[in-house]
C-alpha cells in the first residue's frame, strides 16, 4: 500500500490532520493501534479555544459543535471562598466553547468515514523506517498479517507513549519535563452543572474545578497527592471534599449524584525539541504535554496539525519545502507560550507540598492583581481563549 502522508494515531490530532489534508486533495492513511470503540471511549476535557472552533469549521465538522457546544464568555476564579468572574468577551471580544473531546473525535471519525479515506484500527507492532531519507515506510500487523505502507511523509500523532517519538534516535531529540507532585481526581455525573461557566478554586486543602460537558452532565475535580488511589474515594467522600474547597453559595447549590466515571489524572509539563526529523513530524501529545489547568492540550494539538497541514499542502501544491522546513520552529514558539500559561495557572491555583504561609500570600496577591488590573485580566483572557494559530 502507498499513500502521501501516513498518520500514526486516530485521536483528534491525527483525525483533524487527515481531514484538513483530505479536503485539500492530499491522500492519507491513518494507523491506530486501538479499536475504534476504545478511541471513542476515552473521556477527556473539552474546552475549545475560539481558534480551535474556527479550525473545526474550516474542516467541515462544526455543525454539532455549534448545535450542542456551550459558548462561555468567561470563567470564575475562587480564592478561599472569594469569587471573581473574568469576562473574556468584554475584555478582548473572544470566547471559548465547552464541547467534549470525545465528540470532536466522533465528528472527525464520521467525516472521514463519509470521505472514504482509509483508517486502519487495531494496527499492531507499528514501526517507522527510513524517515531520514526520501522514501519512508511504516510496517504494521493487522489480523496477524504483516503489511508495509510506503509514503512521502509520516505524521506522529500517537500520543506521549506512542511509537513515533520513540523511533527518533536519542541523540537527535531533547526533552524538557516537569512532573507535579499531585493529580486531579475527577468524576463525571449526570447532574446539571453548579454554574454556567467554569469555576477554578484555590483552597488551603487544594485545588478544585467545577466544569461541565452539557447542561445536564457535569465534570468535577479535586487536587489529590500523586500517589493517591482512586479506589480510596467513594462518591460521598468526593462530594464532601469538593464542598470544603468551594465558596458557601456554590457548595450549597451543588447537585450531587452517583458518578458514571471516576479517575485520577497525573499532571506534567513536557516538550520535545525539535519536532521534525527528516520526513517524520511530531504533533499533539507526541510533541508536548501540558497540565490541564489551562485547558490547552487539545487546543495545542489542533494548532500543531493546522500548521503541519498548511506546510504539507504547500509542499504538494507549490513544490515548496518552506513550510515543512519551518514547522518545528513555528509550532514550538506557540507550544512554549502555552506551556508557560499552563504552568502559571497550575502554580497559582494548587497547593504544593512545600507551600508555606509566604507562598500562599504570593498566590493571594496574584489573585488580587488579576481582579484589580484590567491589563492582567486581559492577559489571562488572551491566553485562555487562545493565542493566534
Amino acid at each position: 500500500m502507498r499513500t502521501k502522508v501516513a498518520i500514526i494515531g486516530a485521536g483528534p490530532a491525527g483525525l483533524l490532520l487527515g481531514r484538513l489534508l483530505d479536503k485539500a486533495g492530499v491522500e492519507t492513511v491513518i494507523l491506530e493501534r486501538r479499536s475504534r470503540e476504545y478511541v471513542l471511549g476515552r473521556i477527556r476535557a473539552g474546552v475549545l479555544e475560539q481558534g480551535t472552533a474556527e479550525l473545526l469549521d474550516k474542516a467541515g465538522v462544526g455543525e454539532r459543535l455549534h448545535a450542542d457546544g456551550l459558548v462561555h464568555d468567561g470563567v470564575e476564579f475562587c480564592f478561599d471562598g472569594d469569587r471573581h468572574r473574568f469576562d473574556f468577551h468584554a475584555l478582548i471580544g473572544k470566547t471559548v466553547t465547552v464541547y467534549g473531546q470525545t465528540e470532536v473525535t466522533r465528528d472527525l471519525m464520521q467525516a472521514r468515514d463519509t470521505s472514504g479515506a482509509t483508517t486502519i484500527y487495531e494496527a499492531e507492532h507499528v514501526s517507522l523506517h527510513d524517515f531520514d531519507g526520501d522514501r519512508p515506510r511504516v510496517h504494521y500487523v493487522k489480523d496477524g498479517v504483516e503489511h508495509e505502507l510506503a509514503c512521502d511523509f509520516i505524521a506522529g500523532c500517537d500520543g506521549y507513549h506512542g511509537v513515533s517519538r520513540a523511533s527518533v534516535p536519542e541523540a537527535a531529540i531533547r526533552t524538557f519535563e516537569r512532573v507535579y507532585p499531585f493529580g486531579w481526581l475527577g468524576i463525571l455525573v449526570d447532574r446539571p452543572p453548579v454554574a454556567e461557566e467554569l469555576i477554578y478554586a484555590h483552597h488551603e486543602r487544594g485545588f478544585a474545578l467545577c466544569s461541565m460537558r452539557s447542561h445536564t452532565r457535569s465534570r468535577y475535580y479535586v487536587q489529590v497527592p500523586a500517589n493517591e488511589r482512586v479506589e480510596e474515594w467513594t462518591d460521598d467522600r468526593f462530594w464532601d471534599e469538593l464542598r470544603r474547597r468551594l465558596d458557601a453559595d456554590t457548595a450549597d447549590n451543588l447537585v450531587t449524584g452517583p458518578s458514571i466515571e471516576k479517575s485520577i489524572a497525573p499532571l506534567r509539563s513536557f516538550v520535545a525539541e525539535p519536532l521534525r526529523f527528516g520526513r517524520l513530524f511530531l504533533a499533539g501529545d507526541a510533541a508536548h504535554i501540558v497540565p490541564p489547568t489551562g485547558a490547552k492540550g487539545l487546543n495545542l494539538a489542533a494548532s500543531d496539525v493546522c500548521a503541519l497541514a498548511e506546510a504539507l499542502i504547500e509542499f504538494y501544491a507549490e513544490h515548496s519545502p518552506a513550510g515543512i522546513d519551518g514547522y518545528s520552529t513555528r509550532v514550538l514558539s506557540r507550544i512554549w507560550k502555552a506551556e508557560r500559561f499552563s504552568w502559571w495557572m497550575t502554580s497559582i491555583l494548587h497547593t504544593f507540598p512545600d507551600t508555606d504561609s509566604f507562598s500562599r500570600r504570593i498566590q493571594r496577591a496574584e489573585f488580587e492583581y488579576l481582579r484589580g488590573s484590567e491589563a492582567a485580566a486581559r492577559s489571562l483572557a488572551e491566553n485562555y481563549t487562545g493565542l493566534p494559530i
